[in-house]
Order: C-alpha cells, then structure tokens, then sequence
C-alpha cells in the first residue's frame, strides 16, 4: 500500500489534471498491451492499436525497446514519464532527451531489479539513441494513441466534472474522499492499493499532489518511485470489474423505467457513448439514442460533447436512483 501524508499547506495545493497526460497514457496503454487484465474494457481499442501497429511495421520497436521499458512490474524509470508531459507530448519528449545521463544510467539499474532488461538498455544513457526512443514513442503515440485522443478527452472531462463537484461541496478533502475504490482518505492520508503489493509511505511535505485520470490505467493507482520528484498520482477513470448482471437495486429499478432504459442507466454508471451503451445492452445505436435522450430529459443523466464524441455520466440524481455511493460503483459497459 501506498499512504500519502497530507498537511494543510497540501490539501491547499493538490489539483486535478483535466487533460490526458501523453507519456503516462503511452505507459498505461503499453500495460495493457501486455495483460489481459482489463482487455474486455478497451476491446475496441486494442483491435485497432494491433492493426495500427502492425500497418506502420512498429511491431518490433514495440516488442523489443518499448515492452522492455515500460513492463507492467512494481517499477518502470521515471524519466519516461516527466511532469513536463503535462503541457503536451512535445514537451514531455523534449524532456526525455534532456534527461541527465546519470539519472538514465541510474533508473535503468533500479528496472533491472525487477526485470530482465537487455544491456543495450544502458545506451539510452547516450542523448543520440534516446533520441531513437523519442522517435519510437512518438511513432506509437501517433499509431496507438492519437486516433482516440477525442474519446479519452471526453472522459477526463465527464471525471473533471465530477470530482469538480466534489471539490465544491467537500473542498480537497471531499475530492480525496470519493477517489475509491481503490484510494481511502483517512485523514491525513491517502491510502492507495498499488501494483504489486508494494509498501510505502510518501510525504508531501508542501508540495500538493497532482492528480491525474487515466484512461488506460487499470484498477490500481500509479505513482513516481522518486520521492523528490513533484507528486504525482495517475489514476484509472474506470476501475474493478463488469457490474454482476443481479443487484438489489436492479429489480425496483427496472420496475420504475422498465427493463432496457434500467440497463442503460447502468450502463452509463462510469460513462458510455451511444455506440458502447448500444454493444453493453444490446440495442439498435438508435435504440440506445432514444432511451437517453429520456434519460437525461429526467435528469438522470448528462451528454457531454467533445468534438464528435458524446459521452453520458449520471447526473447525482441518476446515481441515487442506482442507491450506489461513489466509491462502490463498478464500470458497467463491456466493449466486444
């Protein structure tokens, strides 16, 4: 577990991202090409990055340097992940290629603890060939992460809002609260599950945290290992499993709206589109069109535009209706 101390001075300085981070996105998204562990919740995008992948010969590169780098372990290095990322992927690369060669030399030594890595791993101290990684992360980037930039926009916007209300009428400490289900605020720490098991304390000491969603993150939150680094914590906008298809508020529920527009209630619980809504109840996109239109006429739920993307949350009105508090709710929308 990790516990994050909190003074008051922190609680006055932690803030929310509320736009994808490029580079941390790229080390989530390669996790999940190496798990199952939430395949079912990016189905659609796992087809289409394999393809993409394969299309622009990146197979290699990825299997190779990128897998080795980014591996789904207790630990992969921090400098691939910058906090100069948060102003946009060119940024955040610039900032690789100026990483300090004995900071380079130092964090691949700490990953070869936990894993294998191939000596030539150890070129990347030379500013030359991480100039290739550069180029590799931008190519995946474009590949794998770019074309669906709309969509994971549309999401940190829906968590943004949400936690934003939360903010409002809890300050910081209502934001930390309802960060579940796998962050608990106990005043004043922030106890996080984290990957494999791992057992930490880190003290802010004044410095805020950052909080950043994540749209490829899974189940459990994800930290830098450098303690003096700026704080950060990435964590999923949708965690846990599929919702169990019989709950004590599905019967009533159904009662009150009728079965099918129930199920898309649920389907929205973390955020859906038509298209995901139509897939996880398995109505017409016209269909799943028309049931939230009546939806969100009701107030149970809210559309939220992001260029040619529409995403529906609950409204907290829609979210007492599925009698379920914030941090026990489940993803309900399976894609494929």
């Amino acid at each position: 577990m990790l516990r994050i101390h909190f003074t008051s001075e922190d609680l006055i300085r932690t803030r929310l991202a509320c736009r994808p981070d490029p580079l941390w996105e790229i080390a989530a998204s390669l996790h999940r090409l190496q798990s199952q562990l939430g395949r079912w919740a990016h189905a659609a995008w796992y087809r289409d990055a394999r393809a993409a992948i394969a299309t622009q010969q990146l197979g290699t590169v990825v299997r190779t340097l990128l897998f080795p780098l980014f591996p789904r372990a207790t630990y992969f290095p921090d400098f691939l992940t910058p906090a100069e990322a948060g102003q946009g992927l060119k940024s955040g690369l610039d900032a690789i290629l100026d990483t300090p060669p004995a900071r380079v030399r130092h964090e691949i030594g700490l990953l070869a603890q936990v894993r294998n890595v191939p000596k030539d791993m150890y070129r990347l101290a030379d500013k030359d060939v991480r100039g290739e990684l550069v180029a590799a992360l931008r190519k995946y980037h474009n590949a794998a992460i770019a074309p669906h930039s709309e969509r994971m926009q549309a999401r940190v916007d829906a968590e943004c809002a949400r936690r934003g209300r939360d903010l409002l009428h809890g300050g910081a400490e209502g934001l930390l609260g309802g960060l579940g289900p796998a962050m608990r605020w106990r005043a004043p720490v922030l106890e996080v599950e984290y990957v494999g098991g791992v057992d930490r304390d880190l003290r802010l000491g004044g410095r805020g945290l950052v909080l950043i969603p994540s749209y490829f993150c899974w189940q459990k939150p994800v930290s830098f290992a450098d303690p003096n680094l700026p704080p950060v914590l990435l964590y999923p906008l949708a965690s846990g499993s599929p919702v169990p298809q019989h709950r004590p508020a599905e019967a009533p529920l159904s009662a009150l709206l009728g079965r099918t527009r129930a199920a898309v209630l649920l389907a929205v619980t973390y955020g859906a589109t038509n298209s995901e809504i139509a897939r996880a109840v398995s109505v017409s996109p016209a269909s799943a069109s028309h049931h939230t239109t009546v939806l969100r006429d009701s107030g149970l739920i809210a559309s939220h535009r992001h260029a040619n993307t529409v995403l529906h949350t609950l409204t907290p009105l829609g979210a007492a209706l599925l009698r379920l508090p914030d941090q026990d709710r489940q993803i309900a929308v399976q894609d494929g």
